[in-house]
């Protein structure tokens, strides 16, 4: 999927390698990353950058609405979206549709960091399609819907394509929001092209990009693709909801390493290149700040 370039991690020691109905699973132990998971041959997480990839996913669209109480994440079988949604006091439901149990099970085996005790008790797990589920879920259940998916490739491409977010609006509330991963902007612009353009389609609220840094993705970093449904205004720019004031949220499991409300705007500041790659960026501002307040 990345012809040309390869980023390389030394293997102190393999932890586990096996093959699930859908794909290859190994985890091992790196010299300078910690445990790391890969999907076939595909890394998907380490334990020394995993912070900023999970905690933007799950807090760019929870700080962005005030009091999110049902969430729904497709994929994340790994368990890190599910510790940072915990974090919110009112989350009352997480569901979580994953497709691969083996993944589930191997993440709660060796990657012990990316757990806790309350998702458990609410989460719901569900082996099946996120498609299937989402067809057969109630209009307006979900206050916010992450998609933490892998690459779009084999059976996750229809993940980026027009039915399956039509699917997503329908099951959010009116003002609901959607995070859904959206690649590296030096690598994919059409593909970020592609969804923003289904996302403006379908969503009747807001649509906007951001990014983060992530070592060892290729490139070095990975976008998100934010939108609400036609309701109450969301301003992805400005979190309402800022996770600072959340009490025992900065501490819950462990501190919060990447995600703060500076970075949160941050996110949404994007570059020229990406601007003039992908026509539907071309104007996209962010608020700044001047002696401490907002303009």
């Amino acid at each position: 999927m990345y012809a040309g370039e390869a980023h390389s991690l030394e293997v102190e020691e393999i932890l586990y390698e096996g093959k699930s109905d859908y794909q290859e699973v190994l985890v091992f132990q790196s010299s300078s990353y910690g445990k790391v998971l890969v999907l076939d041959g595909i890394v998907q997480l380490t334990e020394k950058d995993e912070c900023a990839y999970q905690e933007m996913i799950a807090h760019l669209p929870l700080c962005s609405i005030p009091s999110p109480k049902a969430v729904l994440v497709v994929g994340g079988g790994d368990g890190g979206v599910l510790r940072e949604i915990s974090r919110h006091t009112s989350v009352e439901t997480i569901d979580i549709c994953e497709i691969d149990k083996m993944v589930i099970d191997v993440s709660a085996t060796y990657l012990h960091s990316m757990h806790n005790s309350r998702y458990r008790l609410i989460m719901t797990s569900l082996i099946q399609t996120a498609v299937e589920f989402l067809q057969r879920t109630p209009a307006g259940k979900y206050d916010a819907i992450i998609v933490d998916s892998s690459d779009p490739v084999g059976p996750a491409l229809e993940l980026v394509e027009k039915p399956f977010f039509e699917t997503i609006a329908r099951a959010l509330r009116p003002g609901g929001v959607l995070c859904n991963m959206a690649e590296s902007m030096w690598l994919h612009t059409h593909l970020i092209e592609d969804m923003i353009s289904i996302c403006r389609e379908t969503f009747k609220g807001s649509v906007h990009y951001a990014w983060a840094s992530v070592p060892t993705y290729p490139s070095g970093v990975i976008g998100f693709v934010l939108c609400s449904t036609e309701g109450p205004g969301v301003d992805f720019l400005n979190p309402v909801n800022p996770i600072e004031e959340v009490d025992g949220a900065g501490n819950h499991k462990r501190e919060l390493r990447f995600y703060n409300s500076e970075m949160h705007r941050a996110a949404f500041a994007l570059p020229n290149f990406l601007k003039r790659e992908v026509s539907l960026l071309r104007g996209a501002t962010v608020p700044f700040l001047v002696r401490g307040e907002l303009m």
